[in-house]
């Protein structure tokens, strides 16, 4: 019997879709080769197997994702994660703060931020630095966004640079994007 998982935690749960998935074996030759660039190029997710029901999408989608996250320059990667973690504590998005934050994580050895983020949502009380990150991109994935004038000087008062604020925009737009999608398309679960 699987429970849907409610609360966050950096364990990632199965992220269980309403529909189908595409079967590998049966797959076109256009969603195969939608499928052949994933996010992380660690397999292809069931998320992934998801999406290609419309393989136009996920062809275009998962390189967008690719830039967007793993990018070279500008803001670091474990930047980008904190506002894909932000974007989906905001979204009560479980199963991508749970990756998004143990990618944070891993990047930077950081515990303790997580820590205080699932403990205390949006009310974490983080360095300046970090603080200025995740309340930014909290702020900007409220509906309607709350971002304002101040936050953006919040990034450049602790040193962002454009091309890094621009990136941290980014990567917190598109989880709020991929995070609904989520929602819509299934729901995280624990065996």
């Amino acid at each position: 019997m699987s429970e849907t998982v409610h609360s966050f935690t950096t364990t990632v749960p199965r992220w269980q879709p309403y529909v189908v998935p595409v079967d590998l074996a049966t797959a076109t030759d256009e969603q195969r080769e939608a499928m052949q660039v994933t996010p992380s190029n660690k397999g292809i997710s069931t998320y992934v197997l998801t999406l290609a029901h419309d393989p136009e999408s996920l062809a275009v989608r998962s390189p967008l994702f690719n830039l967007i996250m793993y990018g070279k320059d500008g803001l670091s990667l474990g930047e980008r994660e904190l506002g894909a973690t932000a974007a989906s504590v905001v979204n009560r998005c479980v199963y991508c703060a749970a990756v998004h934050a143990s990618r944070f994580i891993n990047y930077t050895k950081r515990t303790d931020v997580i820590d205080a983020v699932f403990t205390d949502e949006l009310d974490a009380e983080l360095d300046e630095h970090l603080q200025a990150i995740f309340d930014f991109s909290a702020h900007l994935s409220a509906t309607p966004p709350q971002a304002t004038q101040a936050d953006a000087r919040d990034l450049a008062d602790v040193g962002l640079s454009e091309l890094e604020s621009l990136d941290l925009v980014l990567s917190t737009a598109i989880f709020g994007w991929a995070n609904r999608l989520m929602h819509t398309l299934g729901e995280p679960v624990k065996d």
